[in-house]
């Protein structure tokens, strides 16, 4: 029986999560494995003795695959289909990562990365399109920090399976595969309606601008920030002398930041205005972040704890993103947003490890969060500029907006 999540129901507010069960469960299994992924490859790389430069590269590769997938993919799922499109990206994701035990050369893995890129891609259009497409302008923020929530719980466990073997070991790399290929079990299985195909699956930048400039920015900002943050925070732990330990607790306890912080900011933000939170956190995520920069050689605890503060006001900025930009959209255009915001998203994703990691070898690791918390302030700046020109979007349901009436929108 098909259960419409698309009206709010206050008397039975689980009603909400219902069809998005299986996709949750698939969401919770994948990301453990890319958490796993993302930690392990700069990880075995340092110790491989690439060049800082070079694992910075690999970084951008996989945020340029990424780029490249989001021009691409959207065109895979109309094509496709929701699901078998889902199934055909984490395929793409299985063949490539069984690739890095065998061929350890930084040029062969920055390109393998790169395809890791191109089919996350895919998948995260087809999780934000399916949510957004199931949520309303009353709950959005919350249906959309529930899957957050679980992508952080599923990376802070992806990033302790680091030390169930060594770095230098194949045997993580096919743990990896393993929990790729059983992530498509729960949507394979699903009985709940995908979203509706869109009509047109060409992104359109100047439309996403117009609808909401902050939205925009900021995931572009995010890119840039994220981007270079799971890139090169364990060459930066690694650097200022710590061990692979101390990696996978700095990185386990930004995402436990986030894991903790992203629900509540996607209640609060179902009823304030978005734009105040996302200027709120990112100023201070720039402290925090400019505190890890003069800090020097902290004390363990004391990184761990920055990083706590630092998952818990940066890590759920994309979220406050993707909803302020979807509550001036409509439903019908959950994948176009899905797809652009990703694209500007990894477009800053892509450029900014490459320039982070340039700076550390020439200037120190401390860089990483020199260059972060300068483009957070802009975040924030240019978020407060935008909130004195522009009203809110209104928390209520609202006419369809499609692409050619955008600049009705302003």
């Amino acid at each position: 029986m098909r259960i419409d999540v698309g009206i709010p129901n206050r008397i039975f507010p689980l009603r909400a999560y219902s069809a998005l069960v299986a996709l949750y469960i698939s969401v919770f299994v994948l990301i453990t494995g890319n958490g796993l992924m993302s930690t392990l490859v700069p990880t075995r790389a340092k110790l491989e003795a690439f060049p800082d430069f070079a694992i910075g590269l690999g970084g951008a590769a996989y945020f340029g695959g990424m780029l490249l997938g989001t021009l691409a993919d959207p065109w895979i799922i109309r094509r496709s289909g929701f699901i078998r499109a889902f199934g055909g990206f984490i395929a793409a994701a299985l063949a490539a990562t069984a690739a890095f035990p065998v061929l350890v050369n930084p040029w062969i893995w920055a390109c393998l990365r790169g395809v890791h890129g191109f089919a996350f891609a895919g998948v995260y259009a087809v999780i934000d399109a399916w949510v957004n497409a199931k949520a309303t302008n009353q709950n959005r923020g919350r249906l959309y920090g529930m899957y957050q929530a679980i992508t952080f719980i599923s990376s802070a466990l992806g990033q302790q399976l680091l030390l169930v073997q060594s770095p230098h070991s194949f045997r993580l790399f096919s743990l990896i595969n393993i929990l790729f290929a059983l992530a498509i079990i729960p949507m394979m299985a699903t009985q709940a309606d995908p979203p509706q195909a869109p009509a047109s699956v060409k992104i359109q930048l100047g439309w996403l601008f117009s609808i909401s400039p902050i939205g925009a920015i900021t995931a572009f900002g995010v890119g840039a920030a994220n981007g270079s943050f799971w890139t090169l925070a364990p060459v930066y732990v690694l650097g200022v002398g710590f061990n692979a330990h101390v990696v996978a607790d700095f990185v386990t306890a930004v995402v436990i930041g986030s894991t903790l912080m992203v629900w509540p900011v996607g209640r609060l933000s179902d009823k304030y205005d978005r734009r105040k939170m996302i200027v709120g956190l990112a100023l201070i995520g720039m402290m925090i972040e400019f505190g890890l920069c003069v800090a020097g050689r902290p004390t363990h605890l004391v990184m761990d704890l920055l990083g706590l503060g630092l998952g818990s006001a940066t890590m759920v900025l994309y979220t406050l993103a993707i909803s302020q930009t979807n509550d001036r959209a409509g439903p019908e255009n959950a994948l176009i947003v899905s797809a652009g915001l990703l694209f500007l998203y990894c477009v800053g994703a892509t450029l900014a490890p490459v320039l982070a990691s340039f700076l550390m070898q020439q200037f120190g690791p401390e860089m990483l969060f020199a260059q972060n918390g300068v483009t957070h302030f802009i975040m924030a700046a240019f978020a407060m500029w935008r909130m004195m020109i522009r009203p809110p979007a209104v928390n209520a349901p609202r006419p369809e907006i499609t692409p050619k009436s955008a600049a009705l929108a302003r």
